[in-house]
């Protein structure tokens, strides 16, 4: 059995679903085709296009120690004066993690391409969501889409931009305070909670003298969701649904180039060499920030919250750790999306049931190992 030591939620997990679709591979052909583009030689590859795509169950990429969002935040000092109290508070007032894909994905276009590397047609990619949940309940979602409106972008100019079209935060549900102390998130100690998001697109690709393009950052998307607590419901959430057609109220800032495709030449049946690209294979890193700061009522109380905090010290055995975190990365059939789930917990608390629950593969026993060593001073005997 496991002894609580942090006052935080034990775990905080991330779900992050890259969305695909084939009516957007319909839209762009057909506006690349009414611009007079030419056509395809054939479908030559298209009987591997349903293949299995790269990771099907996923495994443990990481067991790092992260180290801890800020010493300050972790100490409880005898003689604590004000401006210690300052930083240790703004230090709770920040909470970051970063979320990767484990692996290439390898479907950003539909099907492979005999008319050059960057093609548009067939193109599957169709945006962005992230997702987190407390049991049943849902504490934060996203979702960003191609904006429709400017499909033309990627037919004239190899470019996309996102939309958002969901959103629901809760500031009392978030990451912050970021502390091991029990401290809920309210509105008399905490304000203007902010909640960023910056998004990233990488690919390698090999070009048809081949030279390799290794990691060449195409695009950033950055998104920025103010939440005031008169925008919240009776729940204390903020939910918000793009109705068809319109602009969205929140801002997707960026965009990005299309992914390039890799050169791939075969020889046909006649044994005449032709050129070939493929599908596209590309990496996601997402940058999730929360933020807030203090009322001026909280500072004002400062010290009987310094004595608050020494008494859940002594009560509740602060214990200081890092942080650890795996991820796994599998293709759902059913959405026809990329699912990447993001664990990140203390250290210790990252155990082989937790694992298994996520249905990750470890692919060093070793690191598994190192974890049950972490874990063995919080275990009971």
């Amino acid at each position: 059995m496991l002894v609580p030591v942090w006052g935080m939620a034990q775990q905080v997990e991330y779900q992050t679903f890259v969305y695909t679709s084939d009516d957007l591979a319909d839209e762009i052909a057909r506006q690349y085709e009414e611009q007079g583009a030419r056509g395809y030689l054939g479908d030559l590859f298209n009987a591997s296009k349903e293949a299995v795509k790269g990771i099907a169950s996923g495994y443990v990429t990481s067991f790092m120690d992260l180290g801890v969002n800020a010493i300050a935040s972790l100490v409880t000092r005898n003689s604590r004066l004000k401006q210690e109290w300052e930083e240790m508070v703004k230090a709770e007032n920040v909470y970051e993690t970063t979320i990767n894909t484990v692996s290439e994905m390898n479907d950003f276009y539909k099907e492979t391409s005999f008319d050059g590397a960057m093609d548009p047609k067939g193109m599957r990619f169709d945006g962005i969501g992230c997702l987190r949940k407390e049991g049943n309940d849902t504490v934060f979602y996203i979702s960003c889409h191609i904006d429709r409106s400017k499909i033309d972008r990627i037919i004239n100019h190899s470019k996309f931009e996102l939309i958002l079209d969901t959103l629901i935060i809760s500031p009392t549900h978030s990451n912050l305070p970021n502390t091991p102390f029990n401290l809920p998130f309210t509105f008399a100690e905490r304000q203007n909670f902010s909640l960023s998001m910056n998004i990233k697109l990488t690919s390698s690709w090999m070009n048809e003298i081949v030279q390799l393009q290794k990691d060449q950052l195409l695009g950033e998307f950055y998104i920025n969701i103010p939440v005031g607590q008169n925008s919240l419901d009776e729940k204390g959430f903020l939910r918000y649904v793009r109705r068809f057609g319109e602009p969205s109220a929140y801002d997707v800032v960026g965009e990005s180039f299309i992914i390039p495709r890799s050169f791939m030449g075969y020889r046909d049946e006649n044994d005449i060499y032709r050129n070939s690209w493929g599908t596209g294979e590309y990496k996601l890193s997402i940058d999730l920030k929360e933020t807030c700061d203090v009322t001026e009522q909280y500072r004002a109380n400062w010290k009987k919250d310094c004595k608050h905090r020494k008494k859940m010290q002594k009560e509740g055995n602060i214990f200081v750790a890092g942080w650890q975190m795996v991820s796994n990365q599998r293709w759902d059939e059913l959405t026809q999306a990329w699912v990447i789930t993001t664990l990140k917990a203390p250290v210790g608390i990252i155990t082989k049931d937790v694992i298994d629950k996520l249905g990750i593969e470890t692919t060093s026993t070793s690191a598994l190992s190192a974890t049950k060593q972490a874990a063995s001073p919080m275990i009971e005997k």
